[in-house]
């Protein structure tokens, strides 16, 4: 049985922070104001389009794993080299999208196969977006359900070599069901519990559900970030998280 410190070590291991910041400073500061270190920091596009590959360097090197969501989604030797750069950089998990079809996510395993284990990122597919709902889903020209096309893009992803996705916690227990229990999957769209306004997301579920529901990983953003106290606020969240793997 572990004890209350190994559980909220446990926890904090399972949270992603989204560094959904402007500039490199910003992202430090935030990350100290973070006080706990969590399991892994997020930088997407808009640090990384300010920044650069600099601030992943700066993260590494301050001991920090680095998830980055660029969501690669171009021919199959652009996405090779630009996960194979990735891994030149140190980063933990890269995200490509699923939809962009076998070939090109096949070409992003083999890439990141060049590198030992010690050095290899995962491979992270996107499967269906948070922004995105059943109507908006239908008008970009995917038919059917939301779920039925997360799952349908993850078992893509799988056999692919992905070694786990992207996907809403409302999604969660049909691709565990669907995947099996090997398969990584991490949750965007964490709410804060209480939290009402879902921003941009359509499919949200707070951290204690997704994990219960058998997510790896959280990512969580503004929940944390935007807090008064992100120190405050990414305890509680961990605490939330600790209860539920009990």
């Amino acid at each position: 049985m572990r004890s209350g410190v190994d559980r909220l070590q446990a926890a904090h291991a399972r949270i992603i922070v989204a560094l959904d910041v402007a500039r490199a400073s910003q992202a430090e500061q935030l990350v100290k104001r973070l006080g706990a270190r969590p399991g892994l920091v997020k930088v997407g596009s808009q640090l990384f389009t300010a920044e650069g590959p600099r601030i992943i360097r700066r993260l590494v090197k301050a001991g920090h794993r680095v998830f980055l969501d660029l969501k690669f989604h171009d021919i199959p030797h652009i996405v090779a080299e630009a996960c194979a750069n990735a891994a030149q950089i140190g980063v933990s998990l890269i995200t490509v999208h699923a939809s962009g079809g076998p070939r090109m996510l096949q070409a992003a395993r083999a890439a990141l196969q060049k590198f030992p284990a010690r050095r290899r990122p995962r491979l992270l597919g996107v499967t269906v977006l948070t922004s995105l709902d059943g109507a908006e889903l239908k008008r970009v020209g995917f038919p059917g359900s939301v779920q039925r096309n997360v799952v349908r893009l993850a078992r893509l992803a799988q056999r692919s070599g992905c070694d786990g996705v992207i996907a809403a916690p409302t999604d969660v227990k049909a691709l565990r069901r669907a995947c099996g229990k090997d398969f990584l999957i991490v949750t965007p769209g964490i709410r804060a519990a209480g939290q009402r306004r879902a921003s941009d997301q359509a499919r949200v579920a707070t951290a204690a559900e997704a994990i219960r529901a058998g997510a790896d990983y959280v990512v969580v953003g503004r929940a944390v970030t935007g807090a008064r106290s992100p120190a405050r606020a990414l305890q509680v969240m961990a605490d939330s998280i600790a209860a539920a793997l009990d």
